[in-house]
């Protein structure tokens, strides 16, 4: 007992501490010249610049909550491995987001929009053979977004062990990327600020060779992706 709980403390401190550090990381890297913009040219609040740098930054807190739970949850070096990178990643990339929010002079949080609505904005509509834009999605149990694990699969993922714990990882996770991809190409569309283009592509590519990997992960293990 005091094993779980001293590795979901862990699990939570960590995150929040790599959010905090690549966070004041990109700020302090803007203050410095090198931002995509200047306060001056700044997005506006509706724009796809911010509207994706908001998203996205709470699509990856929840890919980087699932990678330390399955941490937790399994001794295969592998997926330990895997879990490690993408939370990484994506800390790093969500901080990145949240320092150029900071930077613009705009809320990290804003009410009264629903998720992705920036995508409305353009013709970005169906995007790549990973799935296209976030029409019909339902918000419920904890998922805002296309790919998002809803909070009963996040409690399913916390209960499972070994195997078990590894599949549906690797299931929530292609989930995650599918939409995760959706919408990254969406600011690749949309976007004008080349460095935030250019941060969306690298999360298209990325994410893309995750899922190849992801789905030989669950061939291996005798499973396949949900979708």
């Amino acid at each position: 007992m005091t094993l779980t709980i001293t590795r979901t403390h862990w699990a939570a401190v960590t995150a929040v501490v790599l959010a905090l550090l690549f966070a004041g990381a990109a700020t302090v890297a803007s203050a410095r010249g090198e931002a995509p913009t200047t306060t001056a040219a700044a997005p506006g609040p509706d724009s796809a610049e911010a509207g994706f740098a908001r998203d996205m930054s709470v699509h990856h807190q929840q890919a980087v909550e699932m990678s330390f739970i399955v941490r937790d949850r399994t001794q295969d070096e592998g997926i330990r491995s895997l879990a490690y990178d993408i939370a990484n990643t994506q800390a790093n990339q969500r901080g990145m987001m949240l320092g150029w929010l900071d930077l613009w002079g705009l809320p990290k949080v804003r009410s009264g929009t629903e998720p992705m609505a920036w995508m409305n904005n353009g013709e970005s509509g169906g995007h790549g053979g990973h799935g296209g834009g976030h029409g019909g999605h339902q918000v419920r149990d904890g998922s805002l977004m296309p790919g998002m694990a809803t909070k009963t699969e996040l409690a399913q993922l916390a209960k499972a062990d070994g195997k078990q714990a590894e599949i549906l990882y690797l299931q929530l996770m292609t989930d995650h990327h599918i939409g995760g991809v959706a919408m990254a190409q969406g600011c690749v569309d949309l976007c004008t600020v080349e460095a935030e283009k250019t941060l969306a592509q690298d999360m298209v590519d990325g994410q893309n060779s995750e899922l190849e990997l992801m789905a030989d992960l669950l061939k291996k293990r005798g499973a396949k992706p949900r979708s």
